[in-house]
């Protein structure tokens, strides 16, 4: 979206300070003020021409009114957080980053399935929101010639196309959806407590999308009830109410962690290249050569095993979700015993993240394994 009113370089950027590579991407165009982005104010941005944005800032009227901000750049691929009627309303360019991050997500995906000693080349996939995540699991799906479904109001000629209580019955449950409150089809607890009691005993429901499309109260209930019976097994990276989430929910789930399936190394490098993109294209800028991601050269795995023992056993060595959940938990008591809030730790969690590369950056060693199960480590992203 171009704004018809150019702004002119030097440019005063504020920006989140958890968004990286600003100084490879941006430290051209002029200064740059990083800011806690949970608690931007209107007075930061008294000066700024450019705003740089994650998915924790409410970009509206309130924050820019009377400011001289002229573009806006969320480097996440959701929307929610940002009220583009009243941008566009006020010629304020604007870009988020839609895709940046979907291979992290998929290979967290992946993971966690291993993490649970889930052999998902088994299992049937059911997949909500199938946008530019879950479309990228869909591929992958195929590839690995395992069935889905997949339930998206908006791509009803999806050739795996399904409705939800048949999607809700497949062995594994990936929920994808951007987070919509009103228009014909509103995601906000879409998993609501009549579709949680859908899910079969021995499913798994992963959420990775936003953490508002399951009714959090009703899951906790439905939790709580199969304590005493065979139920389904819930990973959730996301949540109502983040970063205040309800600990007495995350004590339940089987695998929990603070909204970061998709904050690979990787993905929020080309999520801060995209808005780059953008930027450029808003105020007529020559093109950005591309950067060195600052993580090539390959590194090792190995495995002794082979099918899916090694599989698993390769991939936690690279991303070992059980450690996220390690971290939350102990986040979580130390609020608990009256020390940080939940919702400190929380955002504190997700600003020290450790760096964690995408597959491609790794090559195996297991001169052992069979073709078959080498195919499908090339089609995770592994060779």
């Amino acid at each position: 979206m171009n704004s018809d009113r150019k702004v002119e370089t030097p440019l005063n950027i504020v920006a989140d300070e958890n968004i990286p590579g600003l100084e490879t991407w941006f430290g051209d165009l002029g200064n740059i003020t990083r800011v806690p982005g949970r608690n931007l104010s209107r007075a930061q941005l008294a000066m700024a021409d450019v705003l740089l944005v994650r998915s924790v800032t409410e970009v509206n009227e309130t924050l820019l009114r009377d400011t001289p901000v002229r573009f806006v750049g969320s480097c996440t691929i959701g929307t929610d957080h940002l009220d583009i009627p009243w941008l566009e309303s006020q010629g304020i360019a604007w870009s988020a980053a839609p895709g940046c991050n979907a291979n992290s997500v998929v290979e967290y995906v992946f993971c966690t399935l291993a993490a649970l000693d889930i052999d998902w080349r088994t299992r049937s996939f059911g997949i909500v929101g199938c946008g530019n995540v879950g479309g990228l699991l869909q591929r992958r799906l195929h590839a690995l010639d395992i069935p889905c479904k997949i339930y998206d109001p908006w791509l009803a000629d999806n050739p795996d196309s399904s409705d939800l209580p048949s999607v809700l019955q497949q062995d594994v449950i990936c929920l994808h959806v951007p987070l919509v409150k009103d228009g014909p089809h509103p995601s906000h607890h879409m998993i609501d407590a009549v579709a949680l009691a859908t899910i079969k005993p021995g499913a798994v429901l992963i959420s990775a999308g936003r953490g508002a499309v399951i009714d959090n109260g009703a899951l906790l209930q439905c939790l709580e009830c199969l304590e005493q019976t065979p139920g389904f097994t819930a990973a959730l990276d996301v949540w109502e109410n983040e970063p205040d989430i309800r600990t007495d929910l995350l004590a339940k789930v089987d695998l929990g962690s603070p909204h970061i399936a998709g904050y690979s190394h990787d993905g929020k490098l080309a999520g801060t290249r995209m808005i780059r993109d953008a930027l450029n294209r808003a105020l007529e800028l020559p093109e950005t050569e591309q950067q060195d991601s600052g993580a090539e050269v390959k590194q090792r795995v190995a495995t002794e095993q082979s099918g899916f023992v090694a599989i698993r056993e390769l991939l936690l060595k690279i991303y070992d979700p059980r450690e996220d959940d390690r971290r939350l938990r102990d986040a979580a008591m130390v609020a608990a015993a009256g020390g940080e809030t939940m919702a400190k730790s929380f955002d504190t969690l997700r600003k020290h993240y450790p760096q964690r590369l995408e597959f491609s950056h790794y090559q195996v060693q297991a001169p052992q394994l069979d073709e078959a199960t080498l195919h499908q480590l090339a089609i995770l992203g592994l060779n």
